[in-house]
C-alpha cells in the first residue's frame, strides 16, 4: 500500500471540520470514505443467543409470550429448570474483538494503517461492519502495545516508528533469543528439532507469496516454537511482543525502501538453514547463523 501523506487522516466532514463520534466527539477521521480499500472484508456483526428475553420474561418451553410452567420470570429459580451454559454472546463478544485485533494488527503491518494518522474507532467500525466497542478496545489493547497512542476527543494515532527503533528492537530481541537458542541447540534432541521443519516451511511459503502479513504470522510462529522448548511462558511472549513491534513498517525514505519480497524470501531462507544445523547439532553455524538472523531482522 502506498505511503499516504503523513498526519494527512481525512476528516469526516466535505469542509474539512472534523465530524462527531457521536457522544464521545471523536473526529471520523481517514477511513470510511472514498479511499477505503473495496477489497478489505467485513467483520459479521454477531447475533444474539438462542434465547431472547422478551417483556422481562424468558419462555424456556413455550414460544413467545406463553406462560405456564415454562415461562421463567427474569431472575426467577426453579428447581426443575435445566442449568444453562454461560450466554453465548459474551463468547461472540470476545470473538469479535479478537478478529477486529487481528484485523488492526494486520492493517498495521502492511501499511494499510498509516504511521501519523489519527483514526476513530466509529470510523474503523463502520469499515469494519461493526460497532465502536470491539474497535475501540481492540485499539486500547494496540494502545498498550505501543503500536497507537490515544489522542483525547480525537481517536487513536499510528506510532511513527524509525531505523533507529528498529535497530535497538532488533538488538533487544538478539540479547533474548540468541543465548536461549544457543543452549537449546546443545540440550534438544534431533527430533524436537525436526518436528518445527513444517513451520520453517511454512515461513517460505508465506515469503513465497510476497504477503508481509501472511510472512509476519509465519516468522513469529517459528519464532515461538523454538523458543517454547525452553518451557519459559513469559520469555516467550515477551519475545514475541517485541518480534511484533519489529514488523510494523517504518515511515518516511526508509520505509519505501524497506524489506521486499528478496528480504522475505532470505528471511524465510535463514529459518531453513539454522533448522538444518539445529538438526545437525553444528554448533558454529547455528551461532553464525543466529547472529546474522538478527543482524538483518526487521
Amino acid at each position: 500500500m502506498k505511503q499516504g501523506a503523513q498526519g494527512s487522516a481525512v476528516t469526516g466532514n466535505p469542509d474539512g471540520s472534523g465530524g462527531l463520534d457521536g457522544a464521545e466527539g471523536v473526529g471520523v477521521v481517514g477511513v470510511g470514505g472514498p479511499g477505503v480499500r473495496a477489497d478489505v472484508p467485513r467483520v459479521p456483526v454477531q447475533g444474539r443467543g438462542a434465547e431472547e428475553e422478551r417483556g422481562g420474561r424468558v419462555d424456556r418451553a413455550g414460544g413467545p409470550g406463553q406462560g405456564g410452567p415454562g415461562a421463567v420470570a427474569r431472575g426467577e429459580h426453579t428447581h426443575s429448570e435445566t442449568p444453562i451454559p454461560r450466554p453465548r454472546t459474551l463468547v461472540q463478544r470476545a470473538s469479535v474483538r479478537g478478529q477486529i485485533l487481528d484485523a488492526l494488527r494486520t492493517a498495521l503491518v502492511t501499511g494499510e494503517l498509516t504511521p501519523g494518522a489519527v483514526y476513530s474507532a466509529p470510523a474503523l467500525g463502520e469499515r469494519f461492519g461493526v460497532s465502536a466497542t470491539p474497535v475501540r478496545e481492540a485499539m486500547q489493547q494496540l494502545a498498550l502495545e505501543g503500536a497507537v497512542e490515544v489522542v483525547p476527543n480525537r481517536g487513536f494515532r499510528v506510532v511513527e516508528r524509525g531505523a533507529r527503533e528498529l535497530a535497538e528492537l532488533a538488538e533487544v530481541r538478539a540479547l533474548i533469543e540468541v543465548p536461549v537458542m544457543l543452549r537449546l541447540a546443545r540440550t534438544v534432541s534431533v527430533e524436537r528439532w525436526a518436528e518445527l521443519r513444517p513451520l520453517a516451511e511454512a515461513t517460505v511459503r508465506a515469503a513465497s507469496s510476497g504477503c508481509r502479513a501472511t510472512y509476519a504470522e509465519s516468522d513469529r510462529s517459528f519464532h515461538r516454537a523454538v523458543l517454547a522448548l525452553c518451557g519459559n511462558e513469559q520469555l516467550v511472549q515477551l519475545a514475541d511482543d517485541l518480534h511484533r513491534r519489529a514488523q510494523w513498517p517504518l515511515v518516511g525514505p526508509v520505509r519505501v525502501s524497506g524489506r521486499g519480497h528478496a528480504d522475505l524470501l532470505a528471511d524465510a531462507a535463514e529459518h531453513m538453514a539454522l533448522l538444518d544445523a539445529l538438526i545437525a547439532r553444528d554448533l558454529d553455524v547455528v551461532r553464525s547463523l543466529v547472529g546474522e538472523h538478527f543482524a538483518g531482522a526487521h
